[in-house]
């Protein structure tokens, strides 16, 4: 009998040992083809069963998350959705995260490691801290400004501190509300199929996603790489520059939308946008020098993030003379952001400094303590310290006795350009008005933001239509509450 109990306590043991054997294999070595598996709904239970972190503007959250009481518990909720979409983009249960909400999905998940003080325990026990909170760099007032002046025209606005990059503002409309794919019930499903097929994309995020010819806010570029090329030495000399002006080794002719261009001074031709002038200065500049301060300023790279990945702005090196002189102007293939153009803009109210922009200040845990800063990022010099000044007094000049005064503001200094850039077949589209501008305060040491502004369906007759009609009130409003802001907080 103690022989057959023996053999079935070996059986039993042999049998615990396969047990443990087995499930070591499922839940060690296989535990990453069952988490991957499209059936298992064990990670999204998890991923919805707590509130997600929140994204931050001035210190209060412009996210939530609802309780639902269903298996997926937690649905993301936002406060003035389409204010700060183009910033939080959405997290759905259906269709995934965009922007902020993708690129920091981790700590706002509470997955990321930093967020806990024990990360292997949470690994053995397969459990989550709570997510973390994103602090964006965004003025509240700012942001506000720039949405109520595109008043839901198809455009976009972009708003830097020169000084250290950080992203004020950052606006794209018409806008829609990221709640509205937030769940997984049919009316998700619907209103994205409704959104995607919106003629007017409201899903798109003009600001960075989206390149537009620059026009004459181009001839910011195109004027420094003259001076630093030496090809301008004397702002208030006579240019050799014919009206109108032939392309050269083309029979087509370019004219200027104001008369009196003819050898005007660059000082002048800047005030009063001459696109003859500046398509020959470009030319004289030739296209390495010219493509060398475009890449400067940011044009040509694809590296951007701001957390989430920027459009590639551009400038053609592969050029001849005559589409040279075009892209001088801003206009054949030269393309670029409202963000870009706002880095144009900062470069030059930052003595030619350019700061890496960012978006995200510092990551907190949900107790409040700080985890992570943006911490110091790049610079570049775009151009010498002295063309940049040069550069401040001709912007300076486009708002005080330009076409850009309805950018002034009391008390204050302001820079700015401005431009109207063709498009379609045939330039037969509504031009697109931008206006490009720096503000420093009464009482300031250095300009405190740099705007770029797009509208793409100005409230104008075609022959009216102008950056400084259209798009500098809406940069001047936005400059505004940045000045007023960090004069209320002493900044």
């Amino acid at each position: 009998m103690t022989r057959h109990i023996r053999h079935a306590a070996c059986f039993c043991a042999l049998l615990l040992v396969a047990l443990l054997v087995n499930a070591t294999r499922i839940q060690v070595v296989q535990a990453g083809s069952y988490d991957d598996n499209p059936a298992n709904r064990r990670n999204s239970i998890a991923r919805y069963g707590q509130p997600r972190g929140d994204i931050l503007v001035d210190g209060a959250p412009v996210t939530g998350s609802r309780d639902t009481r269903e298996q997926l518990r937690y649905e993301r909720t936002y406060e003035d959705g389409p204010l700060y979409a183009p910033v939080t983009g959405f997290a759905s249960q259906e269709y995934g995260t965009t922007f902020l909400e993708h690129s920091e999905d981790d700590v706002l998940s509470g997955t990321d490691p930093m967020l806990s003080g024990f990360p292997l325990w949470n690994d053995l026990t397969r459990s989550r801290p709570l997510g973390g909170d994103v602090v964006t760099t965004l003025d509240r007032a700012a942001q506000q400004a720039a949405y109520d002046g595109l008043r839901g025209r198809k455009g976009a606005v972009a708003a830097i501190e020169p000084s250290s990059g950080r992203i004020l503002a950052l606006v794209s409309t018409p806008s829609y509300n990221p709640a509205a794919l937030s769940g997984n019930d049919a009316t998700v499903g619907r209103s994205w199929a409704r959104l995607n097929g919106d003629a007017d994309k409201p899903m798109l995020n003009r600001a960075v996603r989206q390149t537009y010819p620059p026009g004459s806010t181009f001839k910011v570029v195109t004027a420094a790489a003259a001076l630093d090329a030496g090809v301008v030495t004397d702002l208030d000399a006579p240019t050799d520059s014919p009206v109108p002006y032939r392309l050269p080794g083309t029979t087509t002719s370019l004219t200027n939308a104001s008369d009196g261009c003819e050898d005007l001074s660059v000082r002048e031709a800047f005030r009063w946008s001459c696109n003859t002038v500046f398509a020959k200065l470009g030319v004289d500049v030739g296209v390495d020098d010219m493509a060398a301060t475009a890449r400067s300023f940011g044009f040509n790279d694809t590296a951007l993030r701001i957390p989430f990945s920027v459009a590639q702005s551009t400038f053609d090196s592969s050029l001849d003379r005559a589409q040279l002189a075009l892209s001088s102007i801003g206009q054949y293939n030269t393309r670029a952001t409202p963000l870009q153009m706002a880095m144009v803009s900062a470069a030059v109210a930052n003595n030619g400094q350019l700061r890496q922009p960012y978006l995200v200040e510092r990551i907190i845990r949900a107790g409040g303590a700080t985890v992570s800063t943006a911490g110091s990022l790049p610079v570049r010099q775009t151009m010498y310290p002295a063309t940049a000044a040069r550069l401040k007094e001709l912007m300076t000049e486009v708002v005080t006795e330009g076409t850009g005064t309805k950018a002034a503001i009391p008390g204050a200094t302001v820079g700015g350009k401005t431009g109207t850039a063709q498009h379609g077949i045939g330039n037969a589209g509504t031009p697109y008005a931008w206006f490009v501008s720096w503000a420093q305060g009464e009482r300031d040491l250095e300009a405190k933001v740099a705007v770029a502004v797009v509208v793409e369906d100005a409230e104008a007759d075609r022959g009216e239509i102008s950056g400084g009609g259209d798009a500098a009130p809406i940069a001047r409003a936005v400059m505004e509450a940045v000045l007023n802001s960090r004069s209320q907080s002493g900044g």
